[in-house]
């Protein structure tokens, strides 16, 4: 598999905060994918998706606040219409012009939608495509893990008591060896036959981002609630993609957001859980990669008009 190189800059944003950036592909090419990550997760999440993409695109990759090789988030920035806000920066200084087709995992489909209900000119005008993976436009404050009966109830106590915890812990790392934080991650965040080295990939991601500030933005994932905004993307070209085995996202979640774009394609990945970029690699790629084929003659007729 012949692989892409990206070149990893730094992107500085209104308030101060240094954003680690990855661009990849042809700087003239027509259509630029963005790829926004999950919690906890930073950009390498994208690695094996980033590949099996079309050569023509150009990619756009970065970390969120307070995640992997980008800054700590400031106090009360933690949250996820500052991530909107990023976004649309980041987008307005690295592609200043021509259509993008967004795609969003988790916290970074939380995003995405936050970006359409605070910069709505900018979805309108300028997204072409969007895909949501493994994420939710609302109901995430009772994580039940999908465990029912009192298994359920302490699993959101305890979600709610590690976000307290985190927001207050001043070091930059927990002190978790991986060794022992990659059963956890891989019984929450996978689906059945979980590749080693994918669980070794994340885990090292949660291990890399900023404690405190990911503390933050659970606060801020509770609370989100975003199923009106969805409508600024009605008509777009968009996929809703969920892992039967999803703990965090789960089905019902997806199927919510596939209500509110009723032209959108919605894809079940049996035997996978959130982790898709990972677990099911080749069919996000391919999902993506349709939106891209949707997307290039409209622009070809927008040219031309």
């Amino acid at each position: 598999m012949i692989g892409r190189r990206g070149t990893g800059r730094r992107f500085l944003t209104a308030d101060g905060t240094a954003l680690h950036v990855d661009e990849s592909g042809p700087a003239g090419a027509r259509l630029t994918v963005a790829l926004v990550h999950a919690w906890t997760q930073d950009h390498t999440e994208w690695a094996p998706i980033l590949p099996l993409l079309p050569p023509d695109v150009r990619v756009l990759r970065y970390d969120h606040r307070g995640h992997g090789g980008s800054a700590a988030a400031r106090p009360g920035t933690a949250t996820i219409p500052q991530l909107a806000d990023d976004l649309a920066e980041l987008l307005a200084a690295r592609v200043p012009h021509g259509p993008v087709v967004l795609a969003g995992h988790s916290l970074g489909g939380m995003t995405v939608m936050a970006l359409a209900e605070r910069h709505p000119g900018l979805v309108r005008e300028r997204v072409r495509g969007v895909a949501f993976i493994a994420t939710s436009c609302s109901d995430m404050d009772r994580l039940t893990l999908g465990l029912s009966g009192a298994a359920g109830r302490a699993a959101i106590r305890a979600d709610k008591a590690l976000a307290r915890t985190l927001s207050r812990y001043r070091k930059e790392f927990v002190p978790i060896p991986a060794v022992l934080a990659r059963p956890a991650t891989k019984w929450i965040a996978f689906g059945k036959k979980a590749d080693r080295a994918d669980v070794r990939a994340m885990t090292a991601q949660v291990l890399r981002a900023h404690p405190s500030s990911i503390g933050g933005f659970r606060d801020s994932i509770s609370q989100h609630d975003r199923r009106a905004a969805l409508a600024t993307l009605a008509g777009k070209p968009s996929v809703v993609l969920v892992g039967d085995r999803d703990r965090i996202t789960p089905v019902r979640h997806a199927k919510v957001i596939a209500e509110e774009l009723p032209g959108a394609k919605f894809v079940l990945f049996p035997g996978a859980g959130h982790e898709l970029t990972y677990e099911r690699t080749r069919g996000v790629a391919a999902r993506l990669s349709e939106l891209c084929a949707v997307t290039e003659p409209r622009i070809r007729s927008a040219s031309a008009s």
